[in-house]
């Protein structure tokens, strides 16, 4: 099958094709990728006018790479779900309309997920859409993870609770790590760490997620590029009676914050290579942002009664190997122990990088998102059109 993945922006859109194959007695064979591209500037001079028009971009490579052939299905990214979509979903005026209603739960990003279901859907109007939700691994977390305590009306009108996010990655790198510990998911309790621009904790247990650091948005939890994580909340309180209003507040803590405040940049190459150099901003940062992700890790590991394994997955999870050791070195409480020469080594497989005698492995396991979603779509439609 055909699938075109599409991750949708406010001024971009991402996309990728695969050609997905289906399972014959056992895991699914990976799909194929046939095209990808990110087109920007949507709406602004010198890009696409809108998203159709940049999807009419994506038509003309589909049809350079396709020939006659045509794509079977569409996948989306999108960010939020709610508490109403705990899987993905084939796509209808109704469906849309209901993530259009969650807009306000993720403003910079649902209502472009929705541009990009309308845009295709008014191109290809027979084309099967399917929606795969950040959130929708997070559904299982128990109320006393979920809940804030703050007034409940806060929950019941306004939908205020723990949600998380990058479900998606969270899924596929849980399965994928119980695979090279040569297990079933179902038998997989461990943190799972995402660390790229954003950044967010799992505790998984029994291969499903019951706690993660992000909560009603992405701002919550850990260090990141641009985001400050967790911070007193009495601390907006204080910048609101300062004069600042609540835009300004916003970008402050979502694009002026993270390593960016801390070290000057958001890219984690920069940062690692500056603290060797003997920038004391650069150390800080990554003192703090260790640090941060240790004390989540020790929570994690309490709440999914011994881990199993502790997971690097995303950009710096996978390539920074600098980070992966400062963590590392924070964790000797809990019996880990990396090796060094593993831990140095850059691949893109799945690997082990702790010694054989840590008492918790540490792994190394590329995500895919892209490959999440096309495979889910793919389910879905078969699923919805038996031959």
């Amino acid at each position: 099958m055909l699938v075109l993945v599409i991750n949708s922006g406010s001024s971009s859109l991402k996309y990728q094709l695969r050609d997905v194959g289906e399972a014959d007695g056992g895991r699914e064979p990976e799909p194929a990728v046939l095209a990808e591209g990110l087109i920007e500037r949507i709406g602004f001079d010198g890009g696409p006018a809108d998203h159709a028009e940049a999807l009419g971009q994506v038509d003309a490579e589909l049809h350079r790479v396709l020939g006659d052939r045509t794509v079977d299905a569409v996948g989306h990214r999108v960010v939020h779900g709610g508490e109403r979509f705990s899987e993905p979903v084939l796509v209808n005026n109704e469906i849309t309309r209901a993530i259009e209603r969650l807009n306000p739960l993720a403003p910079l990003h649902n209502p472009a997920n929705v541009l990009g279901l309308r845009a295709i859907a008014s191109k290809w109007p027979e084309m099967p859409q399917v929606a795969v939700f950040d959130t929708a691994y997070h559904r299982t977390i128990p109320e006393h993870a979920w809940r804030y305590a703050v007034p409940n009306w806060l929950y019941t009108h306004h939908g205020i609770r723990r949600y998380g996010f990058h479900g998606t990655s969270h899924q596929y790198v849980a399965g994928r790590a119980a695979e090279l510990l040569g297990i079933a998911p179902e038998e997989f309790d461990g943190v799972v760490l995402h660390l790229g621009n954003g950044v967010s904790a799992t505790a998984v247990q029994g291969g499903e997620s019951i706690d993660t650091s992000m909560g009603f948005t992405p701002l919550e939890g850990l260090v990141m590029g641009t985001r400050s994580g967790d911070l007193d909340p009495s601390i907006l309180v204080f910048l609101a009676r300062q004069g600042h209003g609540a835009d300004e507040i916003d970008d402050l803590l979502n694009r002026e914050s993270g390593l960016k405040a801390l070290a000057g940049s958001n890219d984690m190459r920069t940062v690692v290579e500056a603290a060797e150099s003997g920038d004391r901003r650069a150390q800080v940062a990554l003192d703090v942002a260790s640090y941060r992700l240790a004390k989540y890790i020790g929570g994690y590991h309490v709440a999914v009664g011994g881990a199993k394994a502790i997971v690097f997955t995303a950009g710096i999870g996978e390539n920074s190997a600098a980070f992966r050791a400062r963590v590392a070195a924070r964790l000797g409480a809990l019996g880990v122990l990396l090796d060094e020469g593993l831990n140095a080594v850059r691949s893109k497989e799945p690997r082990t990088v702790s010694s054989p005698d840590s008492a918790i492995q540490l792994l190394v396991v590329p995500t895919d998102e892209e490959r999440a979603i096309a495979e889910a779509t793919a389910a879905v439609v078969r699923a919805a059109v038996p031959r």
